[in-house]
């Protein structure tokens, strides 16, 4: 086989399957989406800069609930006590529904423990204090176990620190770091970028969005610009400056949108106030300017940006693998196969979330069971309706984005194949035949490569079998 003959098989063979997003390449296109996007890039970005806290604004602790400073501590010594020497006898509990004697009988009549305590840092390193925990507790402690103790100033001496929760940094980043060394294995440097475009969201989130609705600022309008921040850095970081990324940020875009919509509607409509634990009580009550409703609304999106990502990416990628796979097809065709594959991920995500809010709530719901309560009391209560409109507005927007994400995606897609539908000279010459002609061009007794026609492809192609007729 000549050099030229290597050419013209070699050339066709690597055009037909090369591997990778066909990210359009027209300058139109590419113009058009830049003008959407750069003007709401900016936008974000003087946002950032005008709503920008500069930290959280100064608070003394009040040493109510939450609100109080905290310490590490380390179990010292465990030691068990008579239970009424302590003044610590066990609650009496009611009897089963059933009329089975109460749980936690053979609890009865064992020693408690009585737990010392060392706080080990603060001010105050080095005070001890005692604990007494009955057997039918849900936590014990082990000699030189870590504890997490809460100080409350206004308090005597004696009681100024209590145990508030035990230490577990250890497993917490120890799960972490088998979390980031599974994706980067898996994700190898899209793994990488995601974990990075994933500690980015954090700083976002921590720096910016936080302490921002602290210092004032309308948690709504915080939200949106913190959350467009978070979607842009996270997509393209994690998918590449491209076309493809740009088509899943437009949708994203406009489902939150939506989903802001829809949300300040409906919560106005069913009045929710969005005060319905203590710890959102006491936020209010810390900072009374919070405007809670707000917050409410901005939980909603910022909770629906995640899962709005991956059906925005996902449906883009579908979308231009689909025409890759069959470069002839029209938009309708494209839609049409790309929305197939978006339901079965309507289904998935909506089943998801659904689930997701109703395992952060399954206390609350039994406690309706216990309550023997009706569905529509327990739905038209405050704590439940507000996690009803926030899981249904998000499905909603979420559901939104598989067809205006997939119709944008097939507009953009179609739209650059038929710029590019009839090749110049030059990409003929760079070897943008099919095989057959290819194979007829090099079946010409090595009389090289067929030449470009100044007019176009046509031309060439016809040279080819000119040639290919007369060495038969």
């Amino acid at each position: 086989m000549s050099a030229h003959e290597s050419h013209h098989h070699s050339a066709p063979h690597s055009h037909a399957h090369g591997h990778g997003p066909a990210a359009p390449v027209s300058r139109h296109l590419r113009k058009v989406i830049a003008a959407v996007l750069i003007p709401f890039a900016a936008a974000v970005a003087v946002g950032l800069v005008v709503l920008w806290p500069g930290g959280a604004p100064p608070h003394k602790p009040s040493g109510v609930g939450f609100d109080q400073p905290t310490e590490t501590a380390r179990v010292v010594k465990v030691a068990e006590v008579n239970c009424a020497d302590v003044h610590a006898e066990q609650q009496p509990q009611p009897p089963s529904p059933t009329g089975q004697p109460p749980t936690g009988g053979a609890d009865k009549g064992k020693p408690c423990q009585q737990a010392t305590i060392e706080v080990t840092t603060g001010e105050h390193k080095g005070r001890t204090l005692q604990t007494v925990v009955t057997p039918d507790a849900l936590r014990h402690y082990t000699t030189g176990q870590e504890v997490v103790v809460s100080y409350s100033p206004k308090a005597p001496k004696d009681l100024q620190y209590s145990i508030s929760d035990v230490d577990r940094s250890f497993p917490m980043w120890l799960l972490a770091a088998i979390f980031a060394f599974a994706v980067v294995i898996v994700g190898r440097l899209r793994g990488l970028l995601a974990l990075v475009a994933l500690a980015a969201s954090f700083v976002v989130l921590t720096l910016f969005i936080l302490p921002a609705i602290l210092q004032g600022s309308n948690p709504l309008v915080v939200a949106v610009v913190g959350g467009s921040a978070i979607m842009l850095i996270a997509l393209y970081l994690c998918h590449g400056l491209t076309a493809r990324t740009s088509v899943a940020v437009l949708g994203t875009l406009a489902s939150l949108l939506l989903i802001g919509l829809l949300g300040s509607v409906f919560i106005g409509w069913a009045l929710l106030t969005g005060n319905t634990d203590d710890t959102t009580g006491l936020v209010h009550g810390l900072y009374p300017d919070i405007e809670i409703r707000g917050l409410l609304l901005a939980g909603i999106i910022i909770g629906s940006l995640g899962v709005l990502d991956d059906v925005t990416v996902t449906q883009t990628a579908a979308v231009w693998e689909l025409k890759e796979a069959d470069p002839s097809a029209g938009w309708r065709k494209l839609y049409g196969a790309a929305m197939r594959i978006g339901r079965d991920h309507i289904a998935s995500v909506v089943n998801t979330l659904v689930l997701a809010y109703a395992g952060a709530a399954l206390p609350l719901l039994l406690l309706f069971s216990i309550a023997q309560s009706s569905v529509g009391t327990v739905a038209s209560s405050e704590v439940v309706a507000e996690e009803i409109v926030r899981t249904l507005v998000g499905s909603i927007g979420l559901v939104a984005a598989v067809p205006l994400t997939t119709l944008l995606a097939t507009l953009v897609v179609s739209a650059d194949r038929k710029e590019r539908s009839a090749p110049t000279g030059d990409e003929v010459g760079a070897g943008h035949l099919t095989g057959a002609e290819a194979g007829a061009g090099a079946g010409a007794g090595g009389t090289g490569s067929v030449p470009a026609s100044p007019t176009g492809g046509r031309q060439g192609r016809r040279g080819g079998r000119g040639k290919r007729r007369k060495q038969g």
